[in-house]
């Protein structure tokens, strides 16, 4: 499978490990798995520490290359394609990062890995649940 992480599941596969499934701890550990992040999910990070909303051990900048290392992580770039299907991304929120990460994982055919129940009951992508 191509996994295309939610920012929550990454930081969580960094921070809290434990709040990962047993199923998405062992799709994330699969040598048969890609691991995709995009740098949607750095963004929306980099707003959550800035809002203080979460708390990093150092500071944002030498926690990222950390964390960036953590796995073998494929990077989902933001290209035209992926910021045009937007306009197709049905959510009950208007969310941009979550906007996003639907039409990235639309467009390059990959599974989201998320927990947020409001993209698992939109069923807009191939969604493995942290649940």
């Amino acid at each position: 499978m191509r996994l295309l992480l939610d920012t929550h599941i990454w930081i969580w596969s960094v921070l809290e490990p434990h709040r990962l499934s047993a199923r998405v701890r062992r799709a994330m550990s699969s040598s048969t798995n890609e691991l995709w992040l995009s740098p949607i999910s750095t963004w929306e990070l980099a707003w959550l520490v800035e809002k203080k909303r979460i708390e990093l051990d150092t500071h944002f900048e030498a926690w990222l290359p950390r964390a960036l290392a953590s796995a073998a992580f494929r990077e989902a770039l933001l290209t035209h394609d992926i910021a045009a299907a937007v306009r197709d991304v049905r959510l009950p929120h208007r969310d941009p990062a979550d906007r996003l990460l639907v039409a990235t994982a639309r467009v390059l055919h990959l599974t989201l890995v998320t927990a947020d129940e409001s993209l698992i009951a939109a069923k807009q992508v191939a969604i493995l649940a942290n649940r």
